[in-house]
């Protein structure tokens, strides 16, 4: 589903330093899989989604999704490719202002020209398991920042995509709002056969990972967690 091949993007540093974001970066996600990547911020996290979601080039290597080098995309079929076959939780909580948080979650879904009513009977069941039900007509200056992220989280299923990647989706979650979170990516990748790169902080999402890596100094390494620190809430 997802193949990473040995992924370069260093950057420049004052003093003609240069900073190895990433350093020869090779993975394979299959789809049903979810994989959490941790590591300390600016370790190439965030770089490394921002190359797979074809925002950004890399210096060498190859990103394959479903058999095709999306790293070579042109920016038309760039945009096509975020739009139908990927879901994209970023770390930004930016709603359209004014809008109810059920049009929020289905914007994509409109970029399609999905019609309204359709758009929303897809979204309204993703809200209402991350316990948005009694949430969908407030507009996004009445969400918490928790909820604005369950939002985005929505938004980024509502297409059914075949590849999901998530930067720090539980970030302004308290332990129960992520256990939710964690459950309902979790959930989907079962069921709709979705590959899913999972960037975190969390310990919690280590539970529910498949497999667990680290990306440090641009290199992935050996990562194991402590599993006895991880136990999801009510198991």
């Amino acid at each position: 589903m997802l193949e990473l091949d040995e992924l370069v993007k260093h950057f420049p540093s004052g003093g003609g330093e240069t900073v190895r974001a990433l350093d020869g970066i090779s993975m394979t996600i299959e789809a049903g899989e979810l994989v959490a990547l941790y590591g300390p911020s600016g370790s190439g996290k965030t770089t490394l989604l921002s190359i797979i979601a074809a925002l950004m080039p890399p210096d060498s290597g190859r990103v394959r999704v479903n058999g095709r080098d999306v790293s070579a995309l042109s920016a038309r079929d760039a945009a096509r490719y975020r739009r139908l076959e990927l879901g994209y939780v970023s770390q930004s909580l930016d709603l359209l202002p004014g809008v109810p948080a059920v049009d929020n979650a289905a914007l994509k879904l409109f970029d399609l020209r999905v019609g309204v009513r359709e758009a929303r009977r897809r979204v309204v069941p993703l809200l209402k398991r991350l316990d948005l039900g009694d949430r969908l007509q407030h507009r996004s200056d009445q969400l918490s920042a928790g909820e604005r992220q369950r939002v985005l989280v929505a938004r980024a299923l509502a297409t059914g995509p075949t590849l999901v990647l998530a930067d720090e989706p539980t970030g302004s979650l308290d332990t129960d709002r992520s256990h939710q979170v964690l459950t309902l990516l979790t959930e989907v990748c079962r069921e709709q056969g979705v590959a899913m790169l999972l960037v975190t902080h969390d310990p919690q999402a280590a539970a529910f990972a498949n497999r667990v890596q680290a990306l440090r100094d641009g290199r992935l390494v050996s990562f194991e967690p402590d599993r006895d620190a991880l136990t999801a809430p009510g198991s």
